[in-house]
């Protein structure tokens, strides 16, 4: 299987003396992963490995067109996630015949730095069922059956067939510990506080 890093905007934030995505890619090898590609349109990327350019920017619904188009099974990974060496390796060793998703969910564990859930990954060997699923995310954007813009949890409810609008926290693999989407200086400023004081020390 391939793991695709998904690098949309610029993620280089450090934590603990490494740089996110350095980390994401020395997890994943540990864990014997060894096809390992970004999707980026930032060329900074290149100096951490194989770099595919990808511009999904191209239509209105750009998030969901993120995800490089391969019918080769392909994890997802979230590149700008600080992941746990447990989440990496419960994504590694978790297996489908179809799709399956990663993300935090209720109850949190006590070193988690946020108060909502964030997504982390998608594995997919259901190629052609992921591809009509976004598909059929673009088109219920378009006749505004969402309330925001479609984003992973959109997505994996069109996968699912749930309920639309409303996160289902049971549906999915569970990922509770202190791994968390980074989406402003303020998360890796937690971070990095529970690195100083020892916290998450055992990880490293």
């Amino acid at each position: 299987m391939k793991y695709i890093i998904m690098c949309g905007r610029p993620t280089f934030y450090e934590l603990g003396g490494e740089q996110i995505i350095a980390r994401t890619i020395r997890l994943l090898q540990e864990n014997g992963v060894d096809d390992i590609a970004i999707t980026t349109t930032d060329e900074r990327y290149k100096q951490f490995g194989k770099v595919i350019t990808y511009n999904s920017y191209k239509e209105p619904y750009y998030w969901v067109n993120a995800f490089y188009n391969t019918k080769e099974p392909t994890c997802y990974i979230f590149g700008d996630v600080f992941f746990s060496s447990r989440a990496i390796k419960t994504i590694v060793e978790a297996e489908t015949d179809d799709i399956e998703f990663f993300a935090s969910s209720p109850s949190f564990h006590p070193s988690y730095p946020k108060k909502f859930a964030e997504p982390f990954a998608f594995k997919v060997v259901n190629t052609e069922h992921f591809r009509k699923a976004i598909n059929e995310t673009k088109r219920l954007w378009r006749d505004k059956k969402f309330s925001r813009h479609p984003i992973a949890w959109e997505l994996w409810q069109v996968i699912k067939g749930t309920e639309l609008n409303r996160i289902d926290y049971t549906n999915y693999v569970a990922i509770n510990d202190f791994t968390c989407d980074i989406d402003t200086r303020q998360d890796a400023g937690n971070l990095r506080a529970l690195i100083q004081y020892g916290i998450l020390k055992e990880d490293r």
